[in-house]
């Protein structure tokens, strides 16, 4: 089965809409969704808020969660057979993400998702990579784009608090966590907010303290669910359960506010110049008039992203370095063999042609997308673990 659905696709595989509920958000309800299913899962899991795409990570949503919870299925074109990625990855290898990569990891590292919220999220930090091996994880790097397509609103709060302001002192952060359980702990008090910006995005590495703006956000990332909430108290009073500020703690370590203040990355939280080394606008790579292509995720080695437009009647054939998952914001038309179209709203375990994930054999030959559309452009968000095309850029930019 896993060959015939690869050849199917001519090395494309077609993916099916991956639903993750967050009990501690209110979802912004921007993400194609249809409104009676936002609390399919029952009021206890909490709002459906974010789709994951090409994962084979398992969301961490406490002990009610399902087994597949956040993986991607791959679906045969009549919808009749499915497999986990994850599965398909462990049985092909190299043969589907590439050699190096499978070399490196033994798995496919990364996914990206929409996460899509009313309101902001707390200020929350993901743990480096000697603070998650301890609870058998790994660090998480990630990386925000706010694509304009997916915001027809800003929701309540569309700024994004970063890190912590240049001269704040371990002293101040750590009374803060201390106070956690009594009420609103200020530790936005101690940090600062930036207008987000549609169609641009900001590197997160982890480490670094962050509050998300109330954006429907595109989001590559390391292959982990690894976070804990540092702030009590939301914009707007919700609350956080204390249980999320020891999130992935080990249990040894609970309760030792010492442990976290050693996960915060102190240079990376207080750098004067934060937005200078953080902030990304779209970077052409390539533009005729046929097509558009441009790094939108690009601070990061080891996830990254690319935006490409085809404009209205247009064929082009692209090639990439890299395997990568694909979603389609905007437009319709064909990639490879499959038809492929923007839906305008999706039930819960609806199939959709929206999403695929291309094999590195398929990138490196080239795919042909065509826009059979005459009046609007097809946008298309890919999404990759580690890039060589990438590698040069970023050396190019170091010099």
């Amino acid at each position: 089965m896993l060959d015939r659905l690869l050849k199917e696709g001519e090395g494309i595989l077609r993916l099916a809409p991956t639903w993750v509920p967050r009990s501690f958000c209110i979802p912004g309800r921007r993400i194609k969704l249809h409104p009676d299913d936002y609390y399919v899962l029952g009021l206890e899991r909490g709002g459906i808020d974010e789709r994951w795409f090409s994962s084979t990570t398992h969301a961490e949503n406490g002990p009610a969660t399902p087994a597949d919870e956040g993986l991607s299925y791959v679906v045969s074109a009549d919808g009749t057979e499915r497999v986990l990625l994850k599965d398909m990855v462990t049985a092909m290898g190299g043969a589907l993400i590439g050699n190096a990569l499978w070399e490196k990891y033994g798995r496919w590292p990364m996914f990206s998702k929409f996460f899509d919220n009313k309101g902001p999220l707390p200020h929350h930090i993901h743990h480096r990579e000697e603070h998650a091996q301890r609870v058998g994880a790994c660090g998480k790097p990630e990386m925000y784009f706010f694509p304009a397509q997916c915001n027809n609103h800003g929701g309540t709060f569309p700024f994004t608090f970063f890190g912590l302001t240049p001269g704040t002192t371990k002293e101040e952060v750590r009374e803060c966590l201390e106070n956690f359980a009594k009420g609103d702990n200020k530790l936005l008090d101690l940090s600062q907010a930036y207008k987000i910006t549609l169609d641009t995005g900001w590197d997160v590495p982890p480490g670094v303290l962050h509050a998300p703006a109330s954006l429907c956000t595109y989001e590559p990332q390391f292959a982990s669910d690894v976070y804990a909430m540092y702030q009590s108290v939301l914009y707007g009073g919700e609350c956080v359960s204390e249980d999320l500020l020891w999130k992935n703690c080990p249990d040894e370590e609970r309760g030792n506010v010492d442990y976290l203040m050693d996960v915060i990355d102190w240079e990376a939280n207080t750098d004067p110049d934060f937005k200078k080394h953080r902030f990304m606008k779209p970077l052409v790579i390539r533009e005729d008039a046929a097509h558009t292509e441009e790094w939108i995720c690009y601070r990061c080695k080891t996830v990254s992203a690319k935006r490409l437009t085809v404009n209205p009647g247009q064929t082009v054939t692209v090639r990439d370095e890299a395997a990568y998952g694909m979603i389609l914001i905007e437009g319709r038309g064909k990639m490879g063999v499959w038809n492929i179209e923007t839906p305008t709203l999706i039930r819960y375990g609806e199939l959709t042609n929206d999403e695929f994930f291309v094999s590195h054999t398929a990138a490196c030959n080239g795919v042909t997308i065509t826009n059979t559309s005459a009046t609007e452009p097809l946008v298309m968000l890919k999404h990759f673990s580690e890039n060589p095309e990438l590698d040069r850029l970023l050396d190019t930019m170091a010099e």
